[in-house]
């Protein structure tokens, strides 16, 4: 079997409604090992953003403290899309109003790069922007610009 030429990458990013150290947070906190091992076990899994301690809750790429991002890359839109509706990741989205607030523009954008490509913070905004300004393209899209994704009609929050 040949190797992919091309990953999927993904930004998602979202503002805290507490501080990290806030007890309201503390289950979202005390599950991102966790959640994020499942990611690196899962088939198709590549990369992720994170730091020293192994997550990306400290991470600053906006001025705003509470402006959490997440990175990753996958081998294709089938293992991105089985990870993030078909395991405890999806049970932990459901939730994601009790720990996030609701922002009014596109908070995920994914796009295509060459394997073995690790995009930096700068590139996945410069992405997102993109979306905001001028919509779904080849450039930068969500989950309703992937032509066979399917889960996402039906397992998504509002």
């Amino acid at each position: 079997m040949s190797q992919p030429t091309q990953h999927l990458a993904q930004l998602n990013i979202g503002r805290l409604r507490y501080e990290l150290d806030d007890p309201r947070l503390a289950d979202f906190i005390d599950n991102l090992a966790r959640v994020n091992a499942i990611a690196e076990r899962s088939e198709g899994f590549v990369w992720r953003l994170q730091d020293e301690t192994g997550n990306a809750t400290n991470i600053r790429a906006f001025a705003d403290p509470r402006m959490a991002v997440n990175m990753s890359v996958w081998e294709g839109v089938e293992a991105l899309e089985k990870y993030v509706w078909q395991t405890v990741h999806a049970r932990f989205y459901g939730r994601r109003s009790e720990w996030f607030e609701h922002l009014d523009r596109p908070y995920l954008v994914m796009w295509w790069v060459p394997a073995g490509h690790r995009p930096t913070i700068e590139e996945a905004l410069g992405r997102l922007d993109h979306l905001r300004v001028h919509g779904p393209s080849e450039h930068a899209f969500g989950w309703d610009g992937i032509a066979g994704a399917q889960l996402w009609k039906t397992a998504r929050c509002a």
